[in-house]
């Protein structure tokens, strides 16, 4: 089992010091969260518009130390996030970056890939076949196999923000994070239960591999239906994301779409912020409305927390849409 230590992580901050933005932090006001200080951690601010250049960056850094990186590049498959994070590592270093897409990509991420000089190849299917497709072309041409989220220098690299909040926020108490493949989970988690902050791990209630990982002790296959599927909807968490999920400082919850979409839309109304779908996901979890036990995160008095908004790779026209949540 590949798992990660908060050794790994030091060791990935020093290695992207000065490659990636530091975090942004800004307190969050909420009339429904009296008593708690939150804050929210903008990592949409970071190149490429979500937390997924850290890991590239540190992913690609190492095979460059090495001399490990090949002359045919990297490929990679991708809901769009993560291959814009590595077609935009990849191009730092001057090499190729191949992306593979679904065919159901939001064409945003398809645009700003073609600005990076990524080859995107669109796949008929999820993010499955896209991953197969990946693989059929590394083997093929030589290309380095990068992944989206289940690679230790991925995950450690998704966990030197933690480091960045904390140093910023020493006395944090709960960081919220949003779940897809595990990557950023894992890093995070890691360095949080290092010094002892409870991480909660938040995920769209029809997209929820870790948290059905969770119930049945292994990664499995879970039905992928969500508004966030686009950033958050893998099948199947990681082994990594699953070891650091069964640590005490961790708590797995549920958020119901309407959540999301409620959420994202008064981030714009209310904030002027505009995040993805999958970004909202870990707000929702503090403001969507009350639900069964395993749904939301309901923080005690005086609790001090930190969401991270993790990816803005979105097309804000929906804004302005009406929804029926």
């Amino acid at each position: 089992m590949d798992t990660i230590t908060h050794g790994d992580v030091k060791a990935a901050a020093d290695r992207i010091a000065g490659r990636v933005r530091p975090i942004s932090l800004a307190p969050f006001d909420d009339d429904g969260l009296p008593g708690r200080e939150v804050w929210l951690a903008l990592e949409f601010l970071q190149h490429t518009g979500s937390f997924k250049a850290r890991g590239a960056q540190n992913f690609i850094q190492a095979h460059r130390d090495a001399g490990t990186l090949p002359d045919a590049g990297v490929a990679i498959a991708s809901g769009g996030n993560a291959g814009l994070a590595c077609a935009w590592a990849a191009r730092q270093q001057g090499v190729p970056a191949t992306v593979f897409l679904p065919g159901t990509a939001p064409q945003v991420k398809v645009a700003k890939l073609q600005q990076y000089g990524a080859d995107v190849r669109l796949i008929d299917g999820e993010y499955t076949e896209a991953l197969g497709a990946s693989q059929d072309h590394a083997e093929r041409t030589g290309a380095l196999l990068a992944h989206a989220y289940d690679h230790p220098l991925i995950a450690a690299g998704a966990g030197t923000l933690l480091e960045e909040i904390r140093h910023r926020l020493p006395d944090m108490d709960t960081v919220v994070v949003a779940v897809g493949g595990g990557g950023l989970f894992a890093g995070v988690a890691t360095a949080a239960r290092h010094h002892g902050i409870r991480t909660v791990a938040v995920e769209p209630e029809h997209c929820r591999a870790l948290n059905a990982a969770i119930e049945t002790g292994r990664p499995v296959d879970v039905p992928v239906d969500s508004v966030a599927s686009d950033s958050l909807g893998a099948r199947r968490t990681s082994a990594t994301a699953l070891h650091a999920a069964t640590d005490d400082s961790v708590r797995s919850v549920l958020v119901a779409d309407a959540d999301i979409i409620r959420t994202r839309r008064a981030l714009w109304d209310h904030h002027r912020v505009i995040v993805e779908h999958g970004a909202a996901t870990a707000l929702a979890a503090l403001t969507g409305r009350q639900g069964p036990p395993t749904h939301g995160y309901r923080p005690a008095d005086g609790e001090k927390i930190c969401v991270v908004l993790c990816g803005a790779n979105t097309d804000p026209a929906d804004l302005g849409r009406p929804t029926n949540p």
